[in-house]
């Protein structure tokens, strides 16, 4: 019985290692607004992922017609891309008793998928292919789940309007449910997805084992070794933002663009000369996005590293350490003290 609690006493942490832990794990918020920043910058441009969009809505499409009739829902374009769905009933609402859905950039679930790999290629302790293969499957997880998110709509409708036929408010219940799963209803799955993982891994225990030892043979850190190689790819990745942001900013057309696209998302018009505003605002993001990328992958190759261990299993050293290193061991052997042979004959002699 002593055992045991001695056992489970020595398995808990104590709170300095809780706050180390803490400490270790504060770079994943930092690390999630910064994937924030980028998405939201990515998404600029309407239909920025329209692959994979489309290959959303088609599995929509086809999964709403084999599940609730082929009169349930038609496939059509939006923007060009065949992204729209349009449900059928005759208890919806309108002259053509249809309403009109499409999957937008952010309908995709591109970016559940990659604020959940910023979760797990965040965890300290779990080596890099563990890391992957959670990757993997959690964003095949999380495609399915936003493909029966989808799906669910139909019904949803329907009751809705079988409740109260032919009126407007009868969608509320769909809008309500879209809402709900947008803002919260997946930031929940996707938590407790991470945490059954994390629990699965043992990643404190392997957290708080990483923090002690590295065992990683490779990583990724700032460059600790300057030349002026990597000052020119700095300096040409300031360069490349500084056109990313001209190329919105100091564009007149853009601006103006914009000022239409406000204007008529206020006014709610879909007129021709909207449209034609929304594709001028999209090139210039496009344009823009297009050399902060190519800055973004340049600064990269200068600001980091990759170190890898040596053949003893230690991180390479800084110049400077190593000097370092060398004058405390020439220092040891200065002051250890020296005994001839002559001294430890003669010694030995006395004894």
């Amino acid at each position: 019985m002593g055992e045991s609690a001695s056992a489970k006493a020595s398995d808990d942490m104590s709170w300095g290692e809780v706050a180390q832990l803490g400490l270790r794990y504060g770079k994943i918020p930092l690390a999630l607004l910064a994937v924030e920043a980028l998405y939201w910058f990515i998404t600029q441009p309407s239909d920025t992922l329209a692959l994979i969009q489309i290959t959303e809505a088609y599995i929509w499409n086809e999964v709403t017609q084999l599940m609730f009739g082929e009169g349930a829902s038609t496939l059509s374009t939006h923007n060009g891309w065949m992204t729209r769905i349009d449900f059928y009933h005759e208890a919806f609402p309108g002259a053509f008793d249809s309403v009109g859905l499409y999957v937008s950039d952010e309908c995709a679930g591109v970016h559940e998928m990659i604020f959940l790999s910023t979760l797990v290629l965040m965890t300290d302790g779990v080596t890099q292919r563990e890391k992957f293969k959670a990757v993997a499957v959690m964003c095949g997880i999380v495609y399915v789940l936003n493909i029966v998110r989808l799906v669910a709509f139909y019904p949803i409708a329907v009751e809705g309007c079988l409740a109260n036929p032919n009126q407007p408010e009868c969608l509320n219940n769909m809008w309500n449910f879209h809402t709900f799963v947008y803002q919260w209803g997946f930031l929940i799955v996707l938590l407790m997805m991470w945490l059954v993982w994390f629990k699965y891994v043992g990643g404190a225990s392997k957290a708080m084992r990483a923090s002690q030892e590295e065992k990683e043979q490779w990583r990724i850190v700032l460059r600790k070794r300057w030349n002026q190689k990597h000052f020119a790819l700095i300096g040409t990745m300031i360069a490349f933002f500084a056109i990313a942001w001209f190329w919105v900013n100091g564009n007149s057309t853009a601006m103006d663009a914009k000022s239409v696209i406000d204007f008529c998302a206020f006014s709610d018009l879909t007129t021709a000369n909207c449209y034609e505003a929304q594709n001028t605002w999209d090139n210039a993001i496009q344009g823009a996005w297009s050399f902060a990328v190519l800055g973004l992958v340049i600064g990269t190759f200068g600001l980091y590293e990759i170190e890898r261990k040596d053949a003893e299993g230690n991180w390479p050293l800084l110049a400077s350490q190593d000097h370092t290193t060398e004058e405390i061991a020439n220092k040891i052997k200065k002051e250890k003290p020296k005994v001839s042979w002559r001294n430890r004959s003669s010694s030995s002699e006395e004894e």
